[in-house]
This record gives C-alpha cells, structure tokens and sequence, in this order.
C-alpha cells in the first residue's frame, strides 16, 4: 500500500478512537500521534526520527529512557524515550528477526543491520542490567569516495593520490584505527579504486560496505541457532572464498583465527586484497595480527607469524578520530620486510598535532616524511607514474 494511502487510513482510524475516548487535539498533536503510529507500524517507533536525521552517525539506546546520538563526531543526549522495556524489546526484536537473528536470554547480544545497511548490536538481560542497550552506526546514505575524504580534510591531495596508486597496483593493505574512527568508510572509498572487471569477494560479520563495482560476491556469517549448531564464522567463509576465483578478498574486519587465513590468501595471489582491524597505531595493528593468527590453532612461531604479516601486507593506512570529533587518516605506512624478528616499517605521510584553538578544535599539518616508497615500482608496472613532488618532505597541508 502506498505510503499516503496508508497515512490516511491510520489518520481516520486515530481519529474516530479520539472521539470514542473524548480526547481533543489539535492539527499539530493530531499529526503527531499519526506519525508515532505510523512509525510503529512500519519503522522503528521512536528512533525513525533520528534515523531520518541525515547528521545523525550513532544512536545509542542505554535503556528505555536514556538515548544518545552522535553528530559531527561529538555525543549527546535526545529526548527520545521508549514507553518501558518491553517496548525497547519489541523494536530490537523487529530489527534481528529482519535479517533471521534472534536475541533472548539464552542469546543475549547480537549484530544485526537494518534495511539500509545500517550495523546494529543489541544486548539485552541478563546481561544488560539496567535495560536492553542498543547501538546503531548508521549507514551513509551518501557514498563517501576519496574526493569527499580530502574536501572533509581528512587527508591531502597527495596522500590521496598515493592511496589510489596503491589500490590501482593491487598492494595489499591494512587499515586500522579505534571504534567509529572511519576504518569503514575509509575501506569503501579505497575500494572505488578498484578496476570494474575484477571480480571481488566481500566477507562481514553483518553486511555494510557500499562497493561501487558490479561484480561483487558478499559473504555474512551466521551465528549458531536456538540448539547451539550451524555456526559460520568469517573464517569459514575467509577459505570458501578462495574457491570462488576472486580478484581480490575484502574482510570487513579481522578479529580471529581469520587473520591468518586472510594473510595466506594475500600471500597466494589475491593481491590487492584489503581488511581492516582495531588499533591505536600502525605498528599496533601489526602485534594484533599477530595475536589473531595465534588465535587460529596452528602452531606457528612468533617469527614465522611476524614473515607473515611482513610478506602479506604491503601498506598499513592509519585514521583516528581526533578529541574535537573530526576523523583523519593518522599515517600513511609501508610495510618493508623483516630485520632479525622485528617486522620493518616506514612512514610515507603522517598527521602532527601542533596545537589547539579556543574553541576545542585541534590545529595540525599532513606531512610528507620524504620517504620515497618501495611500491613505486609496482605502481610504475600498472603503467601509473607518481610525481617525486608528492613525497617532499616540505609538502604540508592542513
């Protein structure tokens, strides 16, 4: 039924109820309530507003009567309230049925998208202790290429010029950073680079990247049922993949034994594969590899985890969400080989904080370190040539 029609039959069924209970509202009250039905009905109650909210990145439920959203990168409290807990119940309970995931007392916490590829995590009692917690990472109804990344001044015009050469000559790559830092968003504006006839594999826990390309196979794995079975993992579908004749491998996001999986696919042909993982810095994200990789069950030395990594990867990205809400890519590292057990790594472009404004903002400068990157010559192979200006160590931009 189309949306109007179906706000008119709500409208004259609120309104003969409204008579029956002797109740008078005005124009203003009357179309309220109707929107509050409608959102019941067919959205999700009192959050629709917030989600219609195009500033709006995170909304985030602490119980029935306590909502926070965050916009412009900084958190703050809404009005938004829910009736009770049985009501926060019934809408995170409409959410994960949608996409065939439950959560009860025996399955407290689950991860869930919404239609539009929002990520939605609920846990509910007895883990949640004073009412069901629900948080959703909205899904950017804009796509984000790397144009808008350097307009945001979330990195330079350099840095995003080298970032597309790495892409295009299919150098593997590692992005990092912390929660709602842009591992995300930074890992679908990378991916337009990718040439369309390459065929791409997707692997999520819940699916959310916006790959702009056609030939795109996603993957989403699925959790275990009422009876504890049928459990795929990232790692299940990290070895399915390599059966499906990919051009490239994209894992939402490590956090297990798939490290290791992903690094021997990048090891064995898929170039130009890309993932992305938690850490505070570059050389952070390399000691959590090696963490997941021993979480796989093999046995393996810390020196042979280390050649791994150091094989594999190729450019480690690094973004971080600074104090005053704005995200910018932190460093721009490359991964040079191994000396004794220690994995090599050099910095091409770094972000330096050099002071803060009156106002909260935090002031600093992209810096080219004047290193000259060893996949130059990958990048010079796929016929693309990068200007020695790029790489000054003069070149600053704030």
């Amino acid at each position: 039924m189309p949306h109007e029609e179906l706000r008119k039959g709500v409208s004259e069924i609120v309104v003969e109820l409204l008579v029956e209970e002797d109740e008078v509202l005005n124009r203003t009250e009357r179309d309220a309530l109707i929107s509050d039905v409608l959102d019941e009905l067919l959205g999700l109650g009192p959050l629709e507003p917030l989600l219609q909210d195009e500033d709006v990145t995170d909304i985030l439920v602490n119980g029935p009567k306590n909502v926070f959203v965050e916009r412009f990168g900084l958190l703050e409290k809404v009005r938004t309230e829910f009736k009770d807990d049985r009501h926060l119940m019934r809408i995170i309970q409409k959410i994960v049925s949608a996409v065939g995931r439950r959560v009860d007392e025996s399955s407290p916490f689950v991860d869930a998208r919404l239609a539009d590829g929002s990520r939605v995590n609920a846990i509910v009692a007895p883990l949640a202790v004073d009412g069901s917690l629900l948080s959703i990472r909205k899904f950017a109804k804009k796509k984000i290429g790397i144009k808008r990344l350097v307009e945001f001044g979330s990195m330079p015009e350099a840095m995003a010029e080298v970032l597309s050469a790495v892409v295009k000559s299919r150098r593997n790559v590692l992005i990092s950073g912390g929660t709602g830092s842009g591992k995300t968003t930074m890992l679908n504006a990378m991916s337009s680079f990718i040439d369309e006839r390459e065929r791409i594999v997707t692997i999520e826990d819940s699916a959310e990247l916006q790959l702009q390309q056609e030939h795109v196979a996603r993957l989403e794995t699925r959790p275990p049922n009422i009876e504890g079975r049928g459990e795929i993992t990232q790692r299940d579908l990290v070895k399915n993949a390599l059966r499906m004749r990919p051009d490239r491998i994209i894992v939402g996001e490590v956090r297990a034994g798939e490290a290791f999986d992903m690094l021997q696919a990048m090891n064995t042909g898929h170039d130009g594969s890309m993932t992305t993982v938690h850490a505070n810095t570059a050389r952070d994200s390399l000691a959590r590899l090696e963490q997941m990789v021993g979480m796989s069950g093999i046995d393996i030395t810390a020196k042979s985890s280390r050649s791994q990594i150091a094989s594999a990867i190729n450019v480690v990205v690094q973004v971080g969400r600074l104090s005053d809400g704005r995200r910018k890519v932190l460093s721009l590292s490359e991964i040079t080989g191994m000396e004794g057990d220690v994995v090599t790594m050099q910095d091409i472009f770094v972000f330096k904080i050099t002071g803060r404004e009156e106002d909260g903002r935090v002031i600093g400068d992209f810096e080219a370190t004047g290193i000259r990157p060893k996949f130059l010559e990958h990048a010079k192979a796929a016929g693309i040539n990068l200007p020695a200006e790029l790489f000054r160590p003069d070149m600053k931009v704030s």
